[in-house]
């Protein structure tokens, strides 16, 4: 499994957009070149963004992107079915059954152990919010640096 860099992207767009004030929106633009994206591409995440309800879109001129819900709300987990979908990340191609004749998911084996890490893994992601992601950062990043990105933000955000 690889996950795609719209995943990433879009987890760091919702820690770019929480160091907004309440009543401010940020450009799309402005998130998509400080990620360093193709903006074509990141308008499509920023989509999938609105329609999972975890972002807003306000249009005009004065438009742009806020978050939706409180940071602690929004899962990483949310995130990711947003812009992956919710499909399962293992299939069985039924080839154990097929190689020892066994009537279909008589027996599972890779299956059952595929559920047993796809189900972990989707509890770990489901355990972290972008609330909790954001006291990470103000732990463990230098203040410099934070700054740095709070003051292009809030120069670009529009009220």
């Amino acid at each position: 499994m690889q996950m795609k860099t719209g995943v990433e992207q879009s987890v760091y767009a919702l820690l770019i957009l929480n160091f907004l004030p309440p009543k401010a929106v940020l450009p799309g633009e402005v998130i998509s070149e400080l990620l360093g994206a193709s903006p074509s591409y990141f308008q499509k995440l920023l989509r999938k963004l609105v329609s999972a309800d975890l972002i807003v879109s306000v249009p005009g001129a004065k438009g742009g992107f806020k978050l939706k819900k409180q940071p602690d709300d929004i899962q990483i987990y949310d995130v990711y079915v947003a812009i992956e979908g919710k499909q399962s990340l293992y299939s069985s191609s039924g080839i154990l059954q097929d190689m020892l004749n066994l009537e279909e998911k008589k027996v599972r084996l890779l299956s059952n152990l595929m559920e047993e890490a796809e189900t972990s893994w989707k509890t770990t992601l489901k355990r972290e919010s972008i609330g909790s992601l954001a006291a990470e950062i103000d732990k463990k990043c230098p203040p410099e640096s934070l700054t740095r990105i709070q003051g292009i933000v809030h120069d670009k955000m529009v009220l």
